[in-house]
C-alpha cells in the first residue's frame, strides 16, 4: 500500500501540471499564428506540463514556467521549420529572428515574441547574467541542428545514422534543460553547465532515438528524417537505446552528490519518456 505522503506528493505534482497546462494555454492564445489549434491542443499543453511537473516535483508553479514554455517553444519552431518553411531562406530568417530576440532585440514575429517572453522570465533570475551566453549558445545549437535536418531532408545523399544522432540538438531537450536549470537556480554558473552537459547530451541522443521509435510512421508523411528513413531497423534502434541508457546512467550517477536535482531530472527524462512514448506522443492529431 502506498503511503499517505506518497499520495500527497502525487496530488501536488498533478496540481503543478494542471496549473502549468493552463499557463501554456493562455500563453499560446496570445500567439494563435504560432500555435494553430490543429497542431496544439489541450492534450499537448497538459502533456508538456505533466513532464515538467514530474521531472521537478519539488518546484513551484512559477519555477516550472521556463521548462514548460521552452518545451512549447521547441514544438512551435520545429513545426515552423518542418511544415511551414518552403525554402532555405524561410529557415534562415526564422533562425536569425529567434537568435536576435534571444539577444534582446525587439521581436518581429510571433516566434520572436514568444522567445522574448521566455528570455524575460530567465532574465529575472540571479544566475542569468553569468549564463546568458551559454543559454543563447544552446538555442543556437538547437536552431542550427533543426536547419541542418531541413537541408538533409532535401539533399541527394542522406547523413549516416551516427551523424544524424550527433545532431540530436534538433530535438531541443538540451535547450529545455538549460533553460530550466537557469530559471530554477540548479545551474548557478558556467561551471555547473560544463559538469552537466556530457550527461545532458547523451540523454538528448537517447530522446532523439526514442522519439523516432514512437513517431516515425507519422513523420514519414511529412518527409522528416528519422533513424528508420536512414536505414536503421527496429532492433538496431532498440539496441542503441539500451547503450545510450547505460551510458547516461554512468554519467548521471557521479552528478548526484553535486547536482542532485539536476541529476534526478536527467534520470527521470530517460525513464519517464520511455513509458510515455510507449503509448503516445505529444503532438495533436
Amino acid at each position: 500500500m502506498r503511503t499517505s505522503s506518497e499520495l500527497f506528493a502525487d496530488g501536488r505534482t498533478c496540481a503543478l501540471a494542471v496549473a502549468g497546462s493552463r499557463d501554456l494555454a493562455r500563453s499560446a492564445a496570445k500567439h494563435p499564428e504560432l500555435f494553430p489549434e490543429g497542431s496544439f491542443d489541450a492534450g499537448l499543453y497538459l502533456s508538456l506540463a505533466l513532464a515538467g511537473a514530474f521531472g521537478s516535483p519539488w518546484a513551484t508553479v512559477d519555477g516550472l514556467r521556463a521548462v514548460n514554455r521552452s518545451s512549447l517553444l521547441v514544438f512551435a519552431v520545429d513545426r515552423l521549420i518542418d511544415q511551414e518553411a518552403t525554402c532555405r531562406e524561410d529557415v534562415a530568417a526564422l533562425v536569425t529572428e529567434c537568435l536576435a530576440a534571444a539577444g534582446g532585440a525587439a521581436p518581429r514575429s510571433p516566434a520572436g515574441g514568444f522567445l522574448a517572453d521566455l528570455r524575460g522570465d530567465l532574465a529575472g533570475t540571479p544566475g542569468f547574467p553569468a549564463l546568458e551566453a551559454a543559454w543563447r549558445d544552446q538555442l543556437e545549437r538547437m536552431l542550427t541542428a533543426m536547419a541542418r535536418e531541413w537541408d538533409w531532408s532535401r539533399a541527394p545523399q542522406a547523413p549516416t545514422p551516427e551523424r544524424y544522432l550527433a545532431n540530436a540538438d534538433s530535438c531541443g531537450a538540451g535547450f529545455i534543460s538549460v533553460s530550466h536549470w537557469i530559471h530554477t537556480g540548479l545551474a548557478g554558473g558556467p561551471g555547473d553547465l560544463d559538469r552537466l552537459r556530457p550527461a545532458c547530451d547523451v540523454v538528448q541522443r537517447y530522446l532523439r532515438l526514442l522519439n523516432d521509435l514512437a513517431t516515425h510512421h507519422r513523420e514519414r508523411s511529412f518527409g522528416d528524417l528519422n533513424a528508420f528513413t536512414l536505414g536503421m531497423t527496429r532492433d538496431e534502434v532498440t539496441a542503441r537505446l539500451a547503450e545510450l541508457s547505460h551510458e547516461a546512467a554512468g554519467l548521471i550517477e557521479p552528478l548526484r552528490n553535486v547536482h542532485p536535482r539536476a541529476a534526478e531530472y536527467l534520470w527521470w527524462q530517460v525513464h519517464y519518456s520511455a513509458g510515455f512514448y510507449e503509448l503516445t506522443d505529444f503532438w495533436a492529431g
